[in-house]
């Protein structure tokens, strides 16, 4: 890979580079009801026709079209679960909804239109055939393919599976990341803050977002700045893990030890990119039982952490599980709600989104500071605004969803 340090990279060569000879995990089998939000390792295939018989649709009354608009006699009643005997001629059957349409009867009218008098029942006229029947394989038959390898199993795709009666689906493993914060002026919450300290906010933060993004953070580590204690948990970290992320320590001060110890255990490419927040990004690599560990050393303002979580982990997660739907952020163009210009480098700004008739207009939080973090709360998208560009209210802006 290339070192560009004396000119800015622009975000798209960072991500060739950091995705590069990627390969996905090993699969494994999982109980489907442990399968939430994993990613499916192999086609599945539909076992059962879904519904599996053709069904009422409605509380009614089941029937031959030739014989709406005559007074039947009731001759059945089909709870659903119950097993449908054929319906005689010129009667109706009582149905529920769920029911199954007994043999003989093409449709069914709702309870609200018939008049019931005793066991006879007064079916209104021109009651279409198939009306308010659910047809057996409307939603899944059987031998297609109900999910695809990639497919992200969230609540409807673990029904449609659990709909198939599958106990048990092979899914890929999850990246194991060990998230490191680095920096003796970072203080775990509950410990007292000296002169100079501050509480640590990127780590919570970007555990939760990776969990998000399908992975299990195997590892929490604290790096002092100190060369020798960095070599040591570095590479502590990457025994156990696919991606080691760290915060802070990839600049070029005299307390930054994370270039110089990634640097003597693997490969360490220093981007300066073309971004804020965040210009400083770490990629390397690092020697483990398994071949290597991924390292991606984001920015230590949180903001520039939050933005980067979005932009390079999300990625590398999807690439790992081989989810294409993780690959990028799903782009939204918004009307401006603000004014701003940039400078030489592409400006992601917070903003929320808000649907108007005339399409959606992109809010920026007021201060783009990247050390406010409260900018991230309640951003539902990120605004691209490119190099050297002036956007005044009204014009279009490219948003990235902040969605998994």
């Amino acid at each position: 890979m290339a070192n560009p340090t004396t000119t800015l990279a622009p975000v798209e060569d960072a991500l060739i580079a950091l995705l590069a000879d990627i390969s996905p995990l090993a699969s494994e089998r999982v109980r489907l009801q442990d399968a939430a939000g994993r990613v499916l390792a192999e086609d599945v295939s539909a076992r059962l026709d879904v519904p599996g018989f053709d069904n009422s649709a409605r509380d009614g009354y089941a029937l031959r079209a030739a014989d709406a608009g005559k007074r039947l006699p009731v001759s059945r009643r089909i709870a659903a679960g119950i097993h449908a005997e054929p319906l005689p001629p010129g009667s109706c059957a009582r149905i529920f909804t769920g029911g199954e349409i007994p043999p003989g009867a093409d449709c069914v009218v709702m309870q609200e239109r018939v008049e019931r008098d005793g066991d006879i029942a007064a079916i209104p006229a021109d009651i279409p055939v198939g009306d308010n029947i659910r047809r057996r394989g409307r939603d899944v038959q059987a031998g297609a393919t109900l999910l695809t390898a990639g497919a992200r199993l969230e609540a409807a795709a673990l029904g449609h599976l659990a709909g198939q009666g599958i106990v048990d689906v092979s899914v890929r493993r999850r990246p194991h990341v060990a998230l490191l914060s680095t920096g003796d002026e970072i203080v775990d919450p509950g410990q007292p803050l000296a002169p100079g300290q501050l509480y640590n906010s990127n780590r919570p933060m970007l555990k939760r977002l990776l969990e998000t993004f399908g992975a299990e953070v195997v590892s929490l580590l604290s790096v002092p700045d100190d060369f020798a204690q960095t070599v040591a948990l570095l590479q502590q970290a990457a025994e156990d893990a696919d991606v080691v992320v760290s915060t802070g320590g990839v600049s070029v001060g005299e307390e930054d030890h994370v270039k110089a110890a990634l640097e003597t255990l693997g490969e360490l490419n220093l981007w300066r990119l073309a971004i804020r927040p965040g210009k400083p990004l770490a990629l390397g690599r690092l020697p483990n039982p398994r071949g290597e560990a991924r390292f991606v050393g984001l920015p230590g303002n949180p903001v520039s952490s939050f933005v980067g979580a979005w932009l390079f982990l999300r990625p590398l997660m999807g690439a790992l599980t081989a989810c294409p739907a993780l690959a990028s952020l799903p782009e939204i163009t918004a009307r401006a709600g603000f004014v701003t210009s940039t400078g030489p480098r592409q400006h992601y700004m917070r903003v929320r989104l808000r649907l108007t008739p005339d399409g959606a207009v992109a809010k920026a939080f007021g201060d783009q500071n990247s050390g406010v973090l409260s900018s991230c709360i309640d951003a539902d998208a990120l605004a691209v605004i490119p190099p050297e560009t002036q956007v005044n209210e009204g014009d279009s802006v490219k948003c990235l969803w902040l969605g998994v």
